[in-house]
């Protein structure tokens, strides 16, 4: 039984779909009292984060939607804090690690596990992007000057995964993205300025996976932007893009 802590976009089919399996068995366990795994660490620590639960619940089911499945078992969100577990069973970095042994003559994610503290950076650049222009800069320096250590930044970045975005930065972040895609088929029948941000994203999304867009597919905004779309009231707006 676990719940991974990095991003959804690393998983294969197997492990993602197996996790949304085990996360519904969590909070059946948690909901119901059963004694089955109550007493199992990854039960356990997720007691009293009732709400983060099922944010990752919504993490999952963006990925999966991405990548072609229906998701059609919304998960009960069970009282309790928004804040997310205080331990790891496995740090992020070990948690690549983990995978890395596993996949191996296997399928991979949609997203490659990354082998260096470079490519680690580059597939948050746009999420982290929608959550903290400044830190972006920060980190990006960082990286570059080699100031930062790989288990450091894995635990960093899957950590600002669980934060919502700003309305600013998602926009910002959902316009970057586009960029990479603008240009190639299909020819958008209406102005993409008319479009709402969610629009934008689903474009995004189907040209990214359609053409195998080699920096979206591996960037965890592709997926998981989504996620915040749905708090979000901008995505009734249209949005301004050239």
């Amino acid at each position: 039984m676990r719940i991974w802590d990095i991003s959804p976009g690393y998983l294969n089919r197997q492990s993602l779909l197996g996790e949304h399996r085990e996360l519904h068995g969590i909070v059946s366990i948690l909901a119901h009292n059963k004694k089955g795994y109550s007493r199992h660490p990854e039960t356990r620590r997720w007691l009293d984060c009732g709400q983060a639960l099922a944010v990752r619940h919504r993490q999952l089911a963006a990925e999966m939607a991405l990548r072609g499945y229906r998701e059609q078992s919304p998960v009960l969100i069970l009282p309790g804090s928004k804040q997310w577990p205080a331990v790891y069973l496995d740090e992020p970095a070990a948690q690549f690690a983990l995978l890395q042994a596993k996949y191996v003559a296997r399928e991979p994610g949609r997203i490659p596990l990354p082998r260096n503290i470079q490519q680690l950076w580059s597939q948050h650049k746009y999420s982290v992007l929608a959550r903290d222009v400044q830190l972006y800069k920060k980190i990006g320096q960082e990286t570059a000057n080699g100031k930062t250590e790989f288990t450091q930044l894995a635990k960093q970045l899957a950590e600002l995964l669980r934060v919502p975005p700003t309305a600013g930065g998602l926009k910002n972040a959902l316009q970057h993205i586009w960029g990479h895609v603008a240009d190639l088929p299909p020819k958008p029948e209406d102005n993409p300025a008319n479009w709402s941000w969610h629009q934008l994203l689903q474009e995004t999304q189907l040209r990214a996976m359609l053409h195998k867009e080699p920096y979206l597919i591996a960037s965890t905004a592709l997926g998981e932007l989504g996620v915040w779309l749905e708090d979000e009231q901008q995505e009734v707006q249209h949005c301004d893009v050239c």
